[in-house]
């Protein structure tokens, strides 16, 4: 038995297309928790058991993960409380669970920067990297998939890339750094899921064919969208107050603004390659497979009565 928790996310509802056509062939069974079951295809709801609820409720776990061999576990996005409770806090009463049903084996998402000198000062990484601990000192065999930033951030720039020609972010235009598909990501969950020889505590790099600067990121999709792309670098400042404007945790927001630091100083430098798992897509085959048609998609027009 399998446990997937946030299915309909951008790595979950990925992971369990993968494993719900897999899975049986390895005798594996599928229960999915689900804050909202109906966003579920009917036909996947059909194929598998299903928990109705938040992970981050103790009787929800409990529940999900009795008779659970195997747990892949994803924190959900909350701007509104503290990195810590974002993180360590929502996962406390999995890691009670993990311990209370004997569940072998645990898969998480988390983040590079372990053991590098920006570690304890990373906002959101830290808190997750501390999350990795918790689950960790639970007892299960754990791999946490470290992971950089996702090509898909870059699909929350497509109207201004469309309208514009321009991309935003943090770091240094020449800082090159990894950046993967999220699709990547679920390619190697699955198979950490389904072929669960490991054991201990570790991680797993998931850092894509190569290192990309901003400036690379400008030229490929310059070349894969056909029209002049360029890249805008944003203060730090400017980013805590445009974030603080939307009414988020301060703390939080705090979090990420150290994030970015961190990472314009080299916080995903370093990792060995080799060690990565999966399959790599290329930034590239991504611009075309997914940012090409999200910039180019015909748009409504606006009613200007």
């Amino acid at each position: 038995m399998i446990v997937i928790t946030a299915p309909t996310g951008n790595i979950g509802r990925r992971l369990l297309s993968l494993l719900v056509e897999s899975a049986p062939a390895h005798g594996e069974e599928l229960r999915l928790v689900a804050r909202d079951p109906g966003r579920l295809p009917e036909a996947v709801r059909r194929r598998v058991e299903v928990v109705a609820g938040s992970h981050g409720d103790a009787e929800i776990v409990a529940r999900a993960f009795a008779g659970a061999d195997a747990v892949f576990w994803l924190v959900p996005p909350d701007a509104s409380v503290t990195p810590d409770e974002a993180y360590s806090g929502f996962t406390r009463p999995a890691a009670r669970a993990f311990a209370a049903h004997g569940v072998g084996h645990v898969v998480g998402v988390s983040a590079l920067g372990r053991g590098t000198p920006q570690a304890a000062r990373a906002g959101l990484v830290t808190s997750s990297l501390a999350m990795d601990d918790l689950i960790a000192d639970s007892g299960v065999a754990y791999r946490a998939l470290a992971n950089p930033s996702f090509f898909e951030n870059l699909l929350e720039e497509a109207d201004s890339i469309r309208d514009h020609g321009v991309f935003t972010d943090t770091a240094a235009a020449d800082r090159p750094a990894p950046m993967v598909a999220v699709a990547d990501i679920a390619a190697a969950a699955a198979g950490l899921l389904l072929d669960r020889s490991w054991t201990g505590v570790g991680s797993v790099p998931v850092l894509g064919p190569q290192d990309l600067s901003p400036d690379d990121l400008a030229r490929i999709m310059t070349e894969e969208l056909g029209r002049p792309v360029r890249y805008r670098r944003q203060p730090l400042d400017e980013l805590r107050s445009t974030l603080l404007g939307y009414d988020l945790n301060e703390a939080f927001v705090g979090g990420v603004v150290e994030m970015k630091r961190a990472k314009d100083q080299g916080l995903d430098a370093g990792v060995d390659r080799s060690a990565q798992a999966g399959t790599t897509t290329t930034f590239a085959q991504w611009c075309a497979q997914t940012l090409k048609p999200a910039v180019l998609a015909p748009q409504e027009p606006v009613d200007a009565r």
